[in-house]
């Protein structure tokens, strides 16, 4: 941080001496904004502003922004590490190595279940412990307490990395998570990618699918199978995300067919997909939630599978992990300081 300038409250006893030199070059450019910033002495006699010494103080502070710019190697620093502090009640600066860390701002649907809430929380416990010291928060979409607006007010002047506890490409995703943003401008916001698909969830269904039952000897069972329930949405990259975590999924168990399946918005349905199987002769089927949290559609899917459903994804470990993940991404982006970004799953 600059030191305020000098303040000299006595006049000189003498006639006044002569004017103070410019500032060295690289010293930081005008007085007041340079590594000390002495304030010159103030005498009866003034250096005309057209004055070589005048000119010379400009051209300095000029050249030495211009310098800012450069990295050593030739090649342009990016603006968002060169920019200059905001005025007083603009939004904050952008976030810079040996700074504070964004606070990673988790946004979670909600849901009238009361279990959801509990399990969002246990989650969120996971990855205070990953991160020791790391803000940690969590934001709503609706049903829930704290909303996401809510959790942005109490984050006025602060960096933020907004990560949805969202499996996919929806609406939720595409809309409303980017107009929430947009509508604090009081808060710098990055929005990370969904959590899927990757290879984490994959691991943290597998888990959830071993809990329930699941034995490696299924493997080669030509009787086998496994729906993946989703919730759905209308959104066709959501779907595609789906069924690309089935393919995964699919990888995962050493070939046994995955069949996504739907709670809403789109086909087909989890008893559909069960009795289509069926037709096949894979009647040992299993049904993997492919939910984030208990709740209507988790509860739906369970109750049409004929043994028992695995559970929501939840508090998994590897799910603590895959927000760190999704976080570490948008922290580590490149793109304009003051862009709200939807970064590519990866």
């Amino acid at each position: 941080m600059t030191e305020p300038p000098t303040q000299h409250s006595h006049r000189p006893p003498h006639p006044p001496s002569p004017p103070p030199p410019p500032p060295f070059p690289g010293s930081g450019g005008a007085p007041g904004h340079g590594s000390h910033g002495h304030s010159p002495t103030h005498g009866h006699a003034t250096v005309p502003l057209d004055s070589t010494a005048q000119l010379l103080t400009r051209v300095t502070a000029q050249l030495s922004t211009q310098l800012s710019l450069v990295s050593r190697n030739g090649t342009r620093r990016p603006m968002d590490r060169t920019r200059p502090p905001p005025a007083a009640g603009g939004p904050p600066t952008p976030y810079a190595p040996g700074d504070a860390p964004p606070t990673l701002l988790v946004v979670a649907h909600g849901s009238r279940d009361p279990r959801a809430l509990r399990t969002v929380l246990a989650l969120l416990d996971r990855v205070r412990d990953l991160r020791p010291g790391l803000d940690v928060r969590l934001g709503h979409i609706e049903l829930n307490r704290p909303l996401l607006p809510d959790t942005l007010d109490g984050l006025r002047g602060a960096d933020a990395v907004l990560v949805p506890l969202l499996l996919g490409r929806g609406h939720h995703v595409k809309h409303d998570l980017p107009a929430a943003a947009a509508a604090a401008p009081f808060v710098r916001t990055r929005i990370a990618a969904p959590l899927g698909p990757h290879p984490l969830l994959v691991e943290a269904l597998y888990g959830r699918l071993v809990e329930a039952g699941w034995d490696a000897a299924d493997q080669g069972d030509r009787r086998t199978a496994v729906v993946l329930a989703a919730a759905g949405s209308r959104d066709p990259d959501s779907a595609q995300d789906t069924r690309r975590t089935a393919r995964m999924l699919e990888e995962r168990l050493g070939g046994v067919p995955v069949v996504p399946a739907y709670a809403s918005a789109a086909t087909p349905t989890v008893p559909a997909a069960l009795r289509r199987l069926a037709a096949r002769g894979r009647h040992r089927t299993f049904v993997a939630s492919y939910f984030t949290a208990p709740g209507r559609f988790a509860s739906a899917a369970a109750g049409a599978a004929p043994r028992t459903a695995a559970l929501p994804l939840g508090a998994h470990p590897a799910m603590a992990r895959l927000l760190l993940h999704r976080y570490d991404q948008a922290v580590s982006a490149t793109a304009p300081a003051e862009a709200v970004r939807l970064l590519a799953s990866a």
